[in-house]
Formats: structure tokens, sequence, C-alpha cells
């Protein structure tokens, strides 16, 4: 149980700096570049995650011998895609459904799926 926890921390400190790295490239490149906010999101979105499986599959999780690096890539993707589904679904919901405010939603969601992305990476991509 000990070592359960002591991932799931380093999994939190991750996510912590992926998510600077991916606020910090958006609002960069839309503050000081001009470049639409849309666009931005989508470059840091990739930047983080792409910092966020490096670090995640260094520190984080072990690898697995039975995948190669582009199919462990690939799983990676897909998992963090349904990550941003959950998140997308819980601020649509939170927002417009029940009238809540944006920013309690927003910490909710990440809670959601801060859980999702640590079950279902310890699931498929994790050795140990």
């Amino acid at each position: 149980m000990g070592k359960l926890i002591e991932q799931f921390l380093k999994f939190g400190v991750v996510g912590v700096v992926a998510t600077v790295i991916d606020f910090g490239i958006m609002i960069a490149l839309t503050e000081w570049v001009g470049w639409d906010p849309v666009l931005s999101a989508g470059i840091s979105f990739v930047v983080s995650l792409i910092f966020n499986y490096l670090a995640s599959m260094r520190f984080v999780f072990t690898h697995r011998d039975d995948l190669s690096r582009s199919r462990e890539m690939a799983i990676f993707v897909v998992l963090s895609l349904v990550g941003l589904a959950i998140n997308e679904g819980l601020m649509w919901l939170g927002v417009n459904a029940l009238a809540l405010n944006y920013v309690l939603v927003k910490v909710a969601a990440t809670c959601v799926v801060m859980l999702w992305n640590f079950a279902s990476r310890k699931r498929w991509l994790d050795a140990s």
C-alpha cells in the first residue's frame, strides 16, 4: 500500500508540472504572441501531454516489456483523450445543466480526471 501511495504522489507532482506547462504555454501564446486561444490551448495540450508521458513513464510507472514505446505512447494518448472527454462532460454538466460556478466545477472535474488518469495508466501502462 505504501508503494501505491508513493506512486500516486509522484503522479500528482508530474500532473501539477504538466498543468503549469499547459497553462503557461497557452497564456504565453495567447497573450504575448497574439494567437487564438483555441489554437494556443491545442498546442499547449500537446506539449504538456508529451511532458506528462515522458515524466510519467520515467518517474511514476514502470515500462511494460510487452509494449513498444510507440504503442505505449498511443495508449497514453487515448487514455488522456478519454480524460479530456470526462473533463469536458463534467464541465458542461456543472456549468450548463446545473448552473454551478465554473471554477468549482473545474476543481471537481480535475479531481475525477486525475483519478481516471492514474487508475487507467496503472492498469494499461504500468508493469508493477
